[in-house]
């Protein structure tokens, strides 16, 4: 059994947790500064805690001595520190974080780095990159790459159409940062909430519009290549809008503490989710111009014998199987890892990663 500490108790970390505990495969400490967050996890006897300052190096590089990987589920903010004392205590790393700047500072650091450092391991960016990956190469010569990710309610019910399921920190981050896109062949900077569009899926609409960080490394492998590629986050028609209000009317992007305590005050959570994938990929392939897509729904369900939500099944599950693919040897063991190195096959075939890919789509209706 390899020994793996996971940076974060809440719900991703919590069930990050849980899967690689139940697989038999890994002993897990769970680290976290909260104490309170620590005693909700499930207990399993291959599950551990510990209570840490992700703040402190040095407690940080004391947890982290022998082990064989850390998987961070703390704050965008916090990852780069992890991955900082990873490099250095000669620990493989792996995060979720859809923060660009802190996959440059990671990419920096895997430079001299002996251990593998990979980043974006999660659903978007994470999956998402490498099914898009996966069918670009089914072409000769690539016209368009469109990357569509949401995590909505089951059961929508109020203006926004929307429940919190995930880090509060992380929407907020990906609806004010800028956002990355290739336009005639070059990588530009575009703003969030921009350029909306409305498409429908199994009888149902949905609006997309730009959010910041789903394209991860992506963008960067395949400038010069693609002529358009972009990545937006689904959402029920109208939500958009309404954020732009809050964000640009009321001002509340540079209030971004303000817009937290509304969110969490006034968005209950829910464990009714559907996380819906949509790409479509364009190009000529023998002469001819053809489009394949990738459509997915996941729903909220039972997975390693605990009720989840699809965003904690979806994320969870990218993580673990990255980590399982790399103990395995399927990928490369040192230096910066991309998404889009991951073989969708493998992924797909893997113990984690075939909660993507179970027939039917939907796995289990929670409630």
């Amino acid at each position: 059994m390899k020994d793996i500490v996971v940076m974060g108790a809440g719900k991703i970390g919590g069930a990050i947790a849980r899967m690689l505990a139940a697989s038999g495969s890994y002993r897990v400490t769970v680290a976290d500064r909260s104490e309170a967050q620590l005693a909700a996890l499930t207990p399993h006897r291959a599950i551990s805690t510990a209570s840490v300052d992700i703040t402190d190096s040095s407690a940080l590089a004391t947890l982290l001595a022998g082990r064989y990987a850390v998987l961070s589920a703390a704050p965008f903010h916090l990852t780069g520190r992890i991955a900082e004392v990873a490099a250095k205590a000669g620990v493989h790393y792996l995060d979720l974080t859809e923060d660009v700047a802190t996959t440059r500072k990671v990419e920096a650091m895997a430079a001299g780095a002996k251990t593998a450092l990979i980043p974006q391991c999660g659903l978007a960016p994470g999956f998402i990159s490498i099914v898009a990956h996966d069918l670009t190469r089914h072409f000769d010569t690539l016209d368009s790459v469109r990357m569509r990710v949401g995590a909505l309610p089951q059961y929508p019910s109020n203006a926004l159409n929307y429940n919190l399921t995930w880090s509060t920190d992380g929407l907020i981050n990906e609806y004010i940062e800028p956002c990355e896109a290739i336009v005639e062949g070059k990588l530009v900077t575009m703003p969030a909430m921009e350029e909306r569009e409305e498409f429908s899926l199994d009888g149902i609409t949905y609006e997309a519009f730009n959010t910041s960080g789903g394209l991860g490394t992506l963008a960067k492998t395949l400038e010069g290549r693609v002529r358009t590629m972009n990545y937006r986050t689904i959402r029920y028609p109208g939500h958009q809008a309404i954020m732009k209000a809050l964000l640009n009317d009321l001002n509340l992007k540079n209030r971004r503490d303000v817009l937290k305590d509304i969110f969490e005050n006034a968005l209950p959570a829910t464990m009714q989710d559907v996380v819906v994938i949509f790409v479509t990929v364009c190009g000529w392939k023998d002469g001819r111009y053809l489009q394949e897509t990738y459509a997915r729904k996941v729903y909220a369900g039972t997975v390693a014998g605990e009720e989840m939500s699809a965003i904690q099944i979806t994320t969870a599950a990218g993580i673990c199987t990255l980590l399982d693919l790399l103990a395995h040897g399927k990928l490369r063991r040192q230096g910066f890892v991309r998404q889009e190195e991951v073989a969708l096959a493998d992924f797909l075939a893997n113990r984690f990663g075939h909660v993507y890919d179970a027939e039917p789509v939907r796995l289990a209706k929670a409630g």
